[in-house]
This record gives C-alpha cells, structure tokens and sequence, in this order.
C-alpha cells in the first residue's frame, strides 16, 4: 500500500515537551521555533578604513552563516522559523532596503574581501526569498497551495514593496527564476493583483512628487526654468531628485521585464500616458539643469548625468514593454490579418519616409530568456570550477538531490542551472531524468595510473629502486671504476671472517683430559665417569663366578641352534611349513582395504542423511556439429571456472605452505 503524503500544514508532529512530557503540536508551531538572533545587514563601507572594513567583514560573515543554516534546515523546521522568527524577517528586510543597486556609488567595494563577502550574503538572501516562495520543495515537502497562498500574505513573507525590490536587486542573471518565483506568488495568493492595482497610484504620485520638488505642473506645463533648480540652489537637491528618479524608474522597470503579467495592471491606471508626460516635462530640465550647474566635483556631474540618461533609457524601455504586453502581443496571438496590416503600415511609413527598415527584435522577454537557455547546444560546457559552482547553488536550494542527478540534469538541459532548479521544482523533468534515482550520488572518477605505477621491470623494489624507496645506500653506488680497489685488495678483504667469528665462538673446543693442581678437587670440573670404549655386557651378570651345577645358564637364556647347524632339520622345517602356513605379521593394513572401509562408512552416513551423491560430470559431450545439452553446458562452465584449484596451478600457495611450517629452510 503506498504512503498517503500529508502537506505541511496537515501534519501533526509528537515532541517532548518544557517538563519532558510528550505532546502532540501542529508542524507549524512557534513552540517548534529554534532560538537564534538574524542580525540586521549594513550596507558595505564607503570609507575604506580598516575598522570599518572589519566590522562590516564580522557583520555580514555572521548574517552568511545564519542563512546558510536556514537553508539546511528541513522544510518544517525552515517554515516555522520563516514564520514565527521576526529578527529574521528584520534581517531580509534590511537587505531589500539598504543594498547597493547597480548604479550606486557605494556598489563598487573597496576592497577583495568586502566584494566576496557582499557576494556571499546576496546569494544567501536570493536563495532564502526563493525557496520561501516555493510551496513544493519534493513529492513528500510540500503545503496546500491555498494555504501557503494564505500563510505568505497573512504573515507578510511577500508585498509588493518586496517583491519590486527582489526584482531590482537580483534580476540580473536570474531573469527566469525570479519569473517563476513572482508568478507561483501570485498565482497562489490572487489578492496580490489587488495590492498591485492599489500600488499603482502610489507610483505614479512619485512622478509628482517629483514635479513638485523641482517646481513643475504635472500635466500641460510650459517649459521654464525650474524655480529649484537654479544655479542659487545648493546641488544637494538636484542629486537627491535625480537619485530618487533612477531608483525608481530602475524598479518599475526590472519589475515589468521580469513579470510582464503587471503590465495589463500599469496600464489599466493610464500609466503610459502619464509616464510619457512626465518624459516630456521633466526630462529636458532635468539635462538643462545639470549642464548649467557648476560643480565643484566634475566626477560628480559625471555620475548625475549617468543617471540622467539611466533613467531616460528605462523610462523608454518601460513604455516599449507596456506597449508590447497589452497592445502588440494580444494582436498577435489573435488576429494574424490584423497582424499583417500593421506590419504593412510600419514598413511603408519606413519606405515612405526614405529610411532603412530596422531588423525586427522585438520579441518575448521571456521567449529570449527560454531560448537562450535551449540554444546553448551540446556543445555548452563548462570548467570544472563553474560546475561546482552550479552544484553548490542547485545544492543549496534542494539539498535532498544527489550530485550525480543533478549532474544529469545539467547536462541534459545544457548546463543552464535556472531551467534545472525551475523543472524540477515543477516536475517537469525530461522522461530520461524522471526515472533515474534522485539521490544518486557523484560517481567516481577513476584516476588512470601513473606512468611509474603502471611500468614493469626486473628491477623494480630491489634497493635501488628510486621509485619506490626514499632512502638508497649512497655508498654503494659510484659513477666509472672504483677508485682504489684492485683484485688483491678484495682478496685481502677478510672483513667476513669477522662477522662470523662470533658465530663460531659457540663451538668451543671440547677438552678431554684436565691435568689437577695439588689439593685442587676434581668436582669443580664436573668429571664424568662413563667411558664409551669400555664394554659393560656383563657387569650385572657374573659368568661363572656364582654358577650352580646343571643346567642353570639355560634357565637364564634358552638355548638356541644356530641356522648355520641346522642342516639337518631343513627338511623337517619345510614339512611343517607346508602343513600349516602362518599369516605373517602385517604391521601396516592395506591401504585397499582401507579406503573400501572408509567408502562404505560414508555410503551408509549419506544415505542415512539422505544425501544426493553428485552427478558424474561430462564434459566431452556429443561429437562436433550434433550440438551439446546443457548438463554438458554446465560441467564445462563448471570446469573452467574451478580449474584453478586443482593440478599445479596452486603450487605456488602450496610451497608457501610449507615454508610458513618449517619443512622448507628459508
């Protein structure tokens, strides 16, 4: 029976409790909160001094560490620390307000260090914001969507403010996975439309308040000097309202490219019109003012009129997407004759007017992001420092997933890490990657040997073998003739007899006779009183000294007749031999009669076990071309596979045998 997968917000967890007594809690609970403090993020130091470079290094190494242990959490523990933790939401907070976006003067580190430790916190806060805006992690980690629609507004994960924020700070490079970030939020929590439908009059009263700072109706106005922007004025202002203008042209811009569902929103509140307007009133004063204006810095004019024209730019761009998203794009999905009639017009306007047709490049935002993550071919790779790179951050957002799925989804999808992390989060995965393991791990790379490893030779581990020892006896080596050595020096040489003088010390000769000292005693020498020449035969058995008369000698040794003078009785000897024929003695058994004893012992102990005695093997078979049967087959499969046990072919373990025993001098 398959496992019924609960989402999270179903899920009952069963932990200790405060006094150790288990209780039953909702997986998401603040209970199940851990206790850890997320620091508020400072922007990085515009003065280069060392204090400030350590303190900012020490801040932001503190706010990297914490988010990366975020991220290792599993999906209950991460949500109700996202949830419930609101020094965490202070921290992410503090980023979206005080990073340093593209064109600012402070983005632009001081120092190596600060530049990687800038790096390490924006990539840990883009992959926080990504994985809070993903409501399915796995088939096992997910949440009911209307619920986690319900738990992101409710609890304030995401707002609009936010979200345009994410979009200005990292939609460089992340284009796609910002698309599908923005668009699950919205799909999941529809009352975010509202929101945006609400948050377009308060963009359009920063046009205003942008008016009205530089002294300049909204609507309809006359060009004249602006009243605060004369040259009396300190440049102060100026640079704060131009400051203010590309922020916020940068945000509506980036938002709209990365999720162009907004602009049919824009466009219902007369954004357009009111965006050209504000274009043509404020523009041309703008560049005015900051021609005419003498500034003490020029570096400082310099970036006020890369502002200047920033803004300009995205100004014009954000009316191209408004006018491609809710004017162009429903005429080409809908009508192709329509389609054709005003491709016609624009050529002719162009032919008309003497000018050369551009080449068309208006296309899906979108569309191009798609087809440049497809395009890159088989032929896209990679170093091998860019593929760990990629790992680490698909690693980072689905831990769960082994590095060698992950490497088979690179590879299908060309290396592209976005569209990886974007089809598996949808299971949206080719069918080849759908039925491999996904915790398959990295295989080994199997390292090829060395040349020196790999080499064989007659020579190899003898002592002077410098591949294989660290240590040669230098003084036995020597480049030409030896100096100082002849035939009769080595003759000479008797350092051997040396060595083995102490061998044969042990053999000292044994003396036989020992002349004694007057008084001296012979004890002390150890006299041994056996001689081995003296014949000891008859020492306990006088002969004839105490013999008694008769036949007594024969009571202590029979009498026997020597062969020699048995002549005569040979004929009697052989009578009686061929009346009864002794068995002689048979001081060892027949080894046939032996193994026929043996054999049937193991007969009757097999068939009281109920043993099956095993098949004759037959491996010659039928003759060539008949074909063989598969009990053939087998014994000789059989035969080659255990050949080796038999014969000579272990002579070399069997000789080792026997030396490890003693019975062969080493």
């Amino acid at each position: 029976m398959a496992c019924v997968r609960v989402p999270l917000d179903e899920q009952q967890v069963t932990e200790a409790g405060p006094l150790g007594k288990e209780r039953t809690l909702p997986a998401l609970h603040p209970d199940r909160t851990e206790q850890r403090c997320f620091v508020p993020y400072k922007p990085p130091p515009e003065d280069s001094t060392p204090a400030e470079v350590e303190e900012f290094l020490e801040h932001a190494k503190f706010i990297t560490e914490d988010l990366e242990w975020l991220l290792a959490l599993p999906h209950d523990k991460f949500w109700c620390q996202v949830v419930f933790d609101e020094s965490l939401q202070r921290c992410l907070d503090s980023y979206l307000h005080h990073a340093p976006r593209g064109l600012d003067l402070a983005a632009v580190p001081s120092s190596p260090a600060v530049a990687d430790m800038q790096r390490s916190v924006h990539r840990a806060v883009f992959l926080t914001f990504l994985r809070m805006a993903t409501h399915k992690e796995s088939k096992e980690n997910f949440f009911t969507p209307a619920v986690f629609g319900e738990i992101i507004y409710e609890n304030f994960l995401f707002d609009i403010p936010k979200i345009l924020d994410l979009c200005v700070l990292f939609g460089k490079g992340n284009g796609q996975l910002l698309h599908k970030m923005i668009e699950n939020i919205f799909t999941q929590q529809p009352s975010y439309y509202s929101d945006l439908d609400e948050t377009v009059p308060t963009v359009l009263h920063v046009f205003d308040t942008i008016l009205e700072k530089c002294g300049l109706q909204c609507e309809g106005a006359t060009a004249m000097e602006p009243m605060r922007l004369n040259a009396h004025k300190q440049p102060t202002e100026l640079v704060d309202i131009l400051l203010y203008l590309c922020d916020s042209t940068t945000t509506i811009h980036a938002f709209l490219d990365i999720f162009p569902a907004a602009c049919s929103s824009f466009q219902s509140r007369g954004f357009l019109s009111r965006l050209t307007s504000f274009y043509e009133t404020m523009v041309p004063d703008l560049e005015k003012a900051v021609r005419k204006r003498n500034f003490d810095d020029k570096s400082l004019q310099e970036d006020l009129w890369k502002r200047l024209s920033h803004s300009c730019r995205k100004m014009v761009e954000t009316s191209h997407l408004l006018l491609h998203h809710t004017c162009l794009q429903p005429i080409l999905e809908r009508d192709e004759t329509r389609t054709s009639y005003l491709l016609q017009g624009v050529e002719s306007a162009w032919d008309g007017a003497g000018r050369r047709r551009p080449e068309s490049r208006t296309q899906d935002p979108t569309l191009g992001i798609h087809s440049a993550g497809q395009g890159g071919g088989a032929a896209c790779s990679v170093s091998g420092a860019e593929l760990e790179s990629l790992l680490s951050c698909i690693r980072d957002l689905l831990p769960d997933l082994g590095e060698g799925f992950l490497l088979a989804c690179l590879h299908e999808y060309n290396y592209n890490s976005e569209l990886v992390i974007n089809n598996i989060l949808e299971d949206r995965l080719a069918p080849s990657l759908d039925q491999l393991d996904r915790a398959m791990p990295r295989p080994v790379k199997e390292e090829l040997p060395t040349v020196l490893n790999s080499r064989s030779n007659v020579f190899d581990d003898d002592e002077f073998d410098v591949f294989r020892r660290d240590q040669v006896d230098m003084s036995r080596i020597w480049k030409g003739r030896r100096q100082g050595e002849d035939a009769r020096e080595m003759l000479n040489d008797k350092q051997h007899v040396e060595q083995q003088r102490a061998r044969y010390q042990a053999y000292q000769t044994v003396v036989d006779e020992v002349d004694l000292e007057p008084g001296e005693a012979a004890a002390a020498y150890g006299p041994d009183d056996y001689e081995d020449e003296y014949d000891d035969t008859y020492d306990m058995n006088q002969v004839g000294a105490n013999d008694l008369d008769g036949d007594s000698l024969l009571s202590r040794r029979p009498f026997t007749v020597p062969q020699v003078l048995r002549k005569g009785n040979r004929a009697e000897v052989e009578e009686e031999g061929d009346e009864e024929e002794e068995e002689p003695l048979q001081f060892v058994q027949d080894p046939a009669v032996l193994r026929e004893r043996a054999e049937a012992r193991r007969a009757a102990m097999q068939q009281r076990k109920g043993f099956r005695p095993e098949r004759q093997s037959n491996v010659t078979g039928r003759p060539k071309g008949q074909g063989q049967t598969l009990e053939t087959f087998l014994d000789r499969r059989k035969k080659e596979a255990n050949k080796s046990r038999v014969a000579n072919h272990n002579r070399r373990s069997m000789a080792d045998s026997k030396r490890n025993k003693g019975m062969i001098p080493s």
